[in-house]
């Protein structure tokens, strides 16, 4: 690498302090962080307790980092989903280069204009759709361009949210409602969309999607049940239980070993009595039917893309583990993986199936299957040498963001179909 990049980052939550942050902690001759913005004290404290960072360059809002001279080759922007564009315009103009959290936006006209924007000034904007740079994903896309399968003629992919991940994100969480941020499909599941445009390698032409909000709704609260899970007396069999969550339940909870997320979203440095605390007054001590949450639990997709590919995609939250399954089918065999397993089985018709298996120590650091790290490391690689095309890049991000809001839109239509084409000109 040429030299060491700079970085400010406007968001300290667990994505920008823990994830991207934290790349400056472990290659600090790779990045440093030069200034923060938070205008929660605790997280806002990461600054100089993890990052390193002065306390003067610190700053309660992002408006007042962005007040102030260009602190930094690049701005790590990882505030709320509705937050990105407004901060993004203004960062571009000053000069940043940008890595911005995903979804862009839930607004598709804001997402034109950002693309629009860094071509204007100039600047490379990397969105944060990891799973791309994950070993898992890249060998999938190195076997289907190698032929070993043939044409690619449909996918079929499945993300398992994860029944206590749900309850903790989108029933009383930051992306519960779409209205505040963003809908499920695009908050959560831009990521898959991403990977079926970048594995078909052609535009998706037209979606259809069926879905809805059915179970964590308050018709469905057992009898007897309370506000809050530390005062519900008939807790003991429901599995939604806070304590359950993030006290004892394995891998998240507290008395399993946990230390990082979920905790860190209820409390800095947690412990028994700062959870408890977070539980008995904050949003994640809610009863899970009892929530002002209004983004759907479940939705399948169903996707064409130019020259006949198609796709099935579904997400939901009724699942024990969180982990993404995948298959794609061409005309002379099939790729079939597990991400959380590590392993790609691979049938070519006719033949004895071949296992690939991916060595999870390969990675620098365990987010998302070591594809924060591998982002980071590109971005800061293009910073450094002056130019260079990001894995994912703004005009590619824009794409998915296209199929994700199309999806949402016919979900919310009873399933019509909307052509990705017609859908896109909304935003002119």
């Amino acid at each position: 690498m040429a030299k060491k990049i700079t970085a400010a980052i406007c968001g300290m939550g667990n994505r920008g302090a823990e994830a991207y942050g934290n790349y400056h902690r472990l290659f600090p001759e790779e990045l440093e962080i030069t200034a923060v913005a938070d205008p929660r004290p605790d997280r806002r404290a990461l600054g100089w307790k993890l990052l390193d960072v002065p306390k003067e360059r610190c700053y309660e809002t992002a408006e007042e980092l962005l007040a102030q001279p260009r602190l930094a080759d690049v701005l790590i922007i990882t505030t709320q989903d509705r937050d990105h564009v407004r901060l993004a315009l203004p960062a571009l103009e000053k000069g940043y280069h940008l890595l911005v959290e995903k979804p862009i936006s839930p607004s598709l006209e804001e997402c034109v204009a950002l693309r629009e924007k860094a071509h204007e000034c100039g600047r490379t904007v990397v969105v944060c759709h990891v799973l791309r740079y994950t070993q898992f994903y890249s060998r999938l896309k190195k076997l289907l361009d190698s032929g070993v399968i043939g044409r690619l003629e449909s996918i079929a992919a499945t993300e398992n949210v994860g029944y206590y991940h749900f309850a903790h994100s989108f029933v009383r969480g930051n992306w519960r409602r779409s209205d505040e941020t963003s809908p499920l499909i695009l908050a959560k599941t831009c990521h898959d969309m991403d990977l079926l445009r970048w594995l078909a390698d052609r535009p998706c032409l037209r979606v259809s999607s069926f879905g809805s909000l059915d179970w964590f709704r308050e018709e469905n609260a057992p009898e007897g049940s309370a506000e809050r899970c530390l005062d519900c007396p008939v807790k003991a069999d429901c599995p939604y239980d806070a304590e359950k969550i993030y006290i004892t339940h394995k891998p998240a909870g507290y008395r399993q070993g946990a230390r990082g997320w979920p905790l860190t979203v209820l409390c800095v440095d947690p412990t028994e009595e700062k959870l408890y605390k977070a539980m008995r007054a904050g949003p994640y001590g809610r009863c899970v039917y009892r929530c002002d949450n209004d983004v759907a639990d479940h939705q399948v997709v169903s996707l064409e893309f130019e020259g006949g590919v198609t796709a099935s995609f579904s997400v939901s939250a009724f699942t024990e583990r969180c982990y993404r399954t995948i298959r794609l089918m061409g005309t002379m065999g099939e790729i079939e993986g597990s991400m959380e397993d590590h392993r790609i089985v691979v049938r070519r018709f006719g033949k004895p199936e071949e296992i690939v298996t991916i060595d999870p120590k390969k990675d620098k650091f365990a987010g998302h299957g070591g594809g924060d790290a591998r982002m980071m490391e590109q971005l800061c690689r293009i910073v450094a040498e002056g130019g260079g095309e990001a894995l994912t890049s703004v005009d590619v991000s824009v794409e998915s963001h296209i199929m994700a809001l199309a999806a949402e839109e016919s979900r919310l239509h009873g399933g019509r179909a909307v052509e990705l084409a017609e859908f896109a000109k909304t935003a002119k």
